[in-house]
């Protein structure tokens, strides 16, 4: 009965054939290490807030006079909804934190290069549209900060010439951030940006499965073939990485339940404490910042006193990944076999990164402002010496078979 009724499925819709390309016969190559637990991930994060994000629209209340309270209701009489809207909240850190490491991985493998680079694209898509995804959701809770961080990062549009006034209306949708303003960034936070998101993955997926998974020594498995068109150092994603996947899972949930369970606020990176009061436009927080995921960007925003040249540098730093498959001109796609020069760069890359995410939580000093610019140099500079050295790169001899 079964296979009559998979048989009869499988004659309206490809679903065994779809099933077979995408998991059950799809070649992934056999070296597959720690990095590649990040991808997976991804998936589950974005499920988690797809889910939490549905019961949580179920009691929230999209005005200026409701939003606060509906959150706090939430939090208070609503059968686990404190554990729903942590569920969500601390997904967002948890959605940059994977995404961030597995960004780290693609650049430290290659895995922008070619044939890869729209799957790179598609990436950075869903990287830009998830960093708009947080920045509605980050007022809809409607605290202190939320309402304050939206007032500093809108007012950014304003400093583009002509148009900037105008925009910063639009996007307001009224003189001053209000119930207006709210109630148009949880229609975009709600529906539009997750369909966006959701088409972006699929997509995503698409094109991997077409050029075939990167692997950490950056051979293409491809290359080498049985009598039987099977690349010789690939296996079938299930059941091999299907089982290495669930113990991924396994770990990250761990210490996602932790933070969960034990600091959900993070200290105040995930949730600042300004955030636990209603939105006063009459009082404005002591420090300003927005969560931590947007601090690099930010602090690059703020090392430029010029507003209008930081918001240019704020949107070239983000701008800048999009071309990273053209600026990287070397053959050779693994840090593995890959210059000296290249590997202290990618680490003076990591460190730059890290260090203005720091520098953009904090608040500003003549010293921290001169580090962070030093710092948006080597942000950077990364990109510039990529290309400088990457064209005549003395690399080391790559294996024709996956090394493990």
């Amino acid at each position: 009965m079964i296979k009559g009724l998979i048989d009869w499925i499988d004659e309206r819709i490809p679903m065994t054939a779809t099933y077979n390309r995408h998991v059950g016969q799809y070649a992934t190559p056999t070296n597959f290490n720690f990095w590649y637990f990040f991808g997976s991930l991804a998936m589950l994060v974005l499920v988690n807030q797809l889910l939490t994000g549905i019961w949580l629209t179920m009691n929230y209340i999209p005005s200026a006079e409701g939003a606060f309270a509906s959150v706090e209701y939430i939090m208070r009489d609503v059968e686990y909804g404190w554990l729903l809207r942590y569920m969500h909240s601390t997904g967002a850190s948890a959605f940059f934190v994977v995404i961030y490491l597995h960004m780290f991985r693609g650049l430290i493998y290659g895995s922008y290069q070619k044939p890869r680079e729209l799957l790179w694209l598609f990436g950075m898509l869903i990287f830009l549209v998830l960093m708009a995804e947080a920045f509605m959701g980050y007022l809809l809770p409607w605290g202190q900060m939320s309402y304050w961080g939206a007032q500093v990062i809108i007012s950014l549009f304003g400093a583009i010439p002509i148009i900037g006034d105008d925009l910063t209306l639009w996007i307001r949708g009224d003189y001053v951030i209000s119930g207006a303003t709210l109630n148009r960034f949880f229609a975009l936070h709600v529906i539009a940006l997750p369909l966006v998101l959701v088409v972006l993955v699929f997509l995503h997926l698409v094109a991997l499965h077409e050029v075939g998974s990167n692997n950490p020594d950056g051979i293409e498995i491809k290359k080498n073939k049985d009598e039987n068109g099977w690349p010789l150092d690939a296996v079938p994603f299930h059941p091999y990485y299907t089982v290495k996947d669930i113990m991924g899972v396994a770990g990250f949930l761990i210490f996602f339940c932790y933070v969960l369970f034990f600091i959900p606020e993070g200290g105040g990176y995930f949730l600042e404490g300004p955030n636990f009061e209603a939105a006063n436009p009459m009082k404005t927080p002591e420090h300003i910042a927005p969560v931590w995921y947007f601090t690099p960007f930010y602090a690059i925003l703020r090392a430029i006193p010029d507003k209008l040249l930081g918001v240019v540098a704020m949107g070239l730093s983000i701008a800048v990944l999009f071309v990273l498959p053209w600026l990287d001109r070397c053959k050779v796609k693994s840090v593995r076999y890959r210059s000296l020069t290249h590997k202290l760069n990618i680490g003076q890359f990591a460190v730059s990164f890290i260090v203005l995410g720091y520098l953009g939580a904090v608040p500003a000093t003549p010293e921290l402002t001169i580090a962070a610019r030093v710092f948006t140099v080597t942000y950077f500079a990364f990109f510039l010496l990529l290309w400088i050295y990457s064209k005549n790169e003395q690399t080391k001899q790559v294996p024709a078979r996956l090394t493990h």
